[in-house]
């Protein structure tokens, strides 16, 4: 067996294909999709025929036959809260990737289209980490109201590959490792590893944790419920609040993290002053998070696009590294982490889990 694995990662406006022999890159390309395009379909499930047939006709210039591949694995969409892990595609998982029964986003299109072109070459159709990986302790999910439980969405496929990753240059299991992990993009998530499982993390979607580029984070609740109903913004407007007009886009007008701290050492103000606001927030929710462990931590790990910004990462690293050593590994990594994923299965290292 050679092992080849076709990877598949939609995103908002890109289909990202991989394909390896083993941990060998035979292709990997970014498919753009302008908005035009997408603007013809009324939801992501009926970009379904629009994306596949893309990534098909991508395999077919390359030479490259849907038959030959040991296994297809996507990236895992917004189904019910489910353990981290690797699991396999089923109707089950395909008619909630349809449904959309946590949400709609263009990452429900890789099982789906995973499982589509599997089906060619009778091989398994995966999906490892998605975002709605959910192993809070009972502790974790209070929030101080019950009709208003904390729920797990964070960047899980990351944030465990990292956590794998680290553990590794430590050398311990990751099952046997107490990490604080801290994934910062576009939102920012913070989680506790304990032991292979993510034990609390922040809601990084829409509402909770540090600030990011474009989204508000936590907020003062009060204020909050007064700015609801003060009949100046709608639901949509408030809730575009929370995610994609908040952070560094409220506060400056753009969400590029190279910018506001170029505008910052350039002078501006306000640019340094939200710039070391949101070091400064991302260092108190890894603070907190210490205390989940007692102190007893073998590392933190800072990962993300925003990882690249060697700035961000001292001004966080100053203010965490009496907890425990830290260790940064800027970028995002989810072709790689999804490939390790099909050959751990491929290798019988891990099984693969059925989602029901």
């Amino acid at each position: 067996m050679k092992e080849r694995i076709l990877v598949i990662n939609p995103g908002s406006t890109s289909t990202k294909i991989a394909v390896f022999e083993a941990e060998q890159e035979i292709l990997n390309e970014t498919i753009r999709h302008d908005a035009d395009e997408l603007a013809q379909f009324d939801s992501i499930t009926d970009q379904y025929d629009f994306r596949s047939n893309i990534i098909q006709e991508s395999l077919k210039s390359e030479g490259i036959d849907p038959s030959s591949f040991d296994a297809v694995i996507g990236r895992g969409g917004l189904l019910k809260p489910i353990p981290g892990g690797v699991w396999a595609v089923n109707e089950r998982m395909t008619a909630d990737l349809r449904a959309g029964v946590s949400g709609q986003h263009a990452s429900n299109l890789g099982g789906l289209i995973a499982h589509e072109i599997a089906h060619t070459s009778q091989a398994p159709s995966l999906i490892a980490d998605p975002v709605v990986v959910d192993e809070l302790q009972p502790l974790a999910r209070i929030s101080g109201h019950p009709e208003l439980p904390r729920i797990s969405i964070f960047h899980a496929l990351n944030q465990k590959a990292v956590a794998r990753r680290a553990a590794a240059e430590m050398e311990r299991a990751y099952e046997q490792s107490n990490l604080i992990v801290a994934h910062m993009g576009g939102g920012i998530s913070v989680g506790a590893h304990k032991n292979g499982e993510v034990i609390d993390v922040n809601n990084a979607l829409n509402g909770e944790g540090p600030f990011s580029p474009e989204r508000s984070g936590t907020l003062p609740a009060g204020q909050l419920v007064e700015l609801c109903f003060s009949g100046k913004y709608s639901q949509k407007e408030i809730m575009k609040m929370l995610k994609g007009k908040g952070g560094f886009m409220a506060y400056l007008g753009t969400s590029d993290g190279r910018e506001v701290d170029q505008r910052g050492q350039q002078g501006e103000e306000l640019a340094e002053l939200v710039f070391q606001a949101m070091a400064y927030q991302v260092a108190k929710e890894i603070g907190a998070l210490a205390s989940v462990f007692s102190g007893r931590l073998d590392g933190i790990v800072l990962t993300g696009g925003l990882a690249y910004n060697d700035r961000l990462t001292t001004l966080i690293k100053e203010r965490v590294e009496f907890i425990s050593r830290v260790l940064i590994y800027p970028g995002e990594g989810e072709i790689e982490a999804l490939r390790d994923a099909a050959l751990r299965v491929l290798r019988g290292e891990d099984k693969a889990q059925v989602y029901g």
